[in-house]
């Protein structure tokens, strides 16, 4: 067996392209009327064809119905950069998923799908997309970009995750926005799809990352994963059950019904603290159920873009 074979079989999702292509068109198809320009053609809307332009663009059809000469005028003018930012640490690979597929997913495999199922719109509308994706350390960054061979290579790169045997244990994410905002030059709207989990201390020091993001105008929109019928409500067996961190490796023993309301307290005041202070940056929160379909981040990046243009 050769080496793409395997990286193939280790892979999260061996056949992302089409998985994604799945999600697209599963989400389309329950548009009945889509107020967004150009979504599920090829361009935004017509024009007034102008003595002295290309005539490339006319359409032709148009004109045989209406006697008068107009242009299509593409997605790809309007130049929208989007750029894609994926937190691979640790507790981004639960809850343990025996065979990923939609419907079925941890964090990880949420927002691997998610991002290539924007990948698959945003390479409809022509539109460019960069990515980058960071752990234990900085593990991948390309910029904008809206060829064929480049979403390609995004696609192949998403693929590559999972495949490591042990994910990456505790990170530093507001390090890594600060060195991504860094990169991102020209005016975006970025996507981060990460479970902001990181200790109460560090919170100061990411949304100082998140005001870097915003920096040069861009548009932040941060999807907040997590499993919640687990991680929100904790909803466990009152069965004696060791929980561990599998970032730092301490663990707990105990019985989930002694601190279920406790905790569901605790992390409903955490969670609400986190959405206020993005409302404070002017970041856009979305707080997603990995259980959930992805028609919530569709429409979010529909919205997102109408407003960005």
């Amino acid at each position: 067996m050769n080496l793409q074979s395997e990286l193939n079989k280790a892979a999260l999702f061996p056949n992302l392209e089409l998985l994604a292509n799945q999600v697209v068109e599963g989400f389309i198809s329950g548009i009945h009327k889509s107020p967004f320009h150009g979504f599920s053609a090829e361009f935004a809307e017509h024009k007034i064809y102008n003595n002295g332009e290309s005539t490339k663009h006319i359409d032709w059809k148009l004109f045989a119905k209406t006697d008068k000469l107009y242009t299509k005028r593409y997605e790809e003018e309007t130049n929208l950069r989007c750029h894609m930012i994926l937190d691979n640490s640790a507790s981004m690979y639960y809850p343990k998923v025996n065979e990923l597929q939609i419907g079925n997913l941890n964090k990880i495999g949420f927002g691997i799908l998610a991002i290539a199922a924007l990948m698959n719109v945003l390479k409809k509308q022509r539109d460019a997309v960069g990515l980058s994706v960071y752990s234990d350390h900085y593990n991948f960054y390309a910029p904008e970009k809206g060829s064929e061979r480049h979403f390609q290579m995004l696609l192949a790169q998403l693929s590559k995750i999972g495949t490591s045997k042990e994910p990456a244990k505790e990170t530093k994410t507001y390090t890594y926005l600060h060195q991504i905002a860094e990169k991102i030059k020209r005016r975006s709207l970025i996507f981060l799809f990460t479970d902001m989990f990181q200790t109460e201390k560090e919170d100061a020091e990411l949304f100082e990352a998140l005001r870097h993001l915003k920096y040069n105008k861009h548009e932040v929109v941060l999807f907040h994963l997590m499993d919640k019928e687990h991680e929100l409500h904790f909803n466990f067996d009152n069965t004696p059950k060791r929980f561990l961190d599998v970032e730092t490796g301490e663990y707990l023993d105990l019985y989930a019904d002694n601190i279920k309301e406790a905790y569901e307290q605790r992390i409903t005041q955490y969670f609400n603290d986190i959405k206020l202070k993005c409302a404070q940056y002017r970041i856009k929160y979305i707080d997603i159920d990995v259980k959930s379909d992805f028609s919530t981040v569709l429409n979010t990046f529909l919205v997102e873009r109408n407003n960005f243009l």
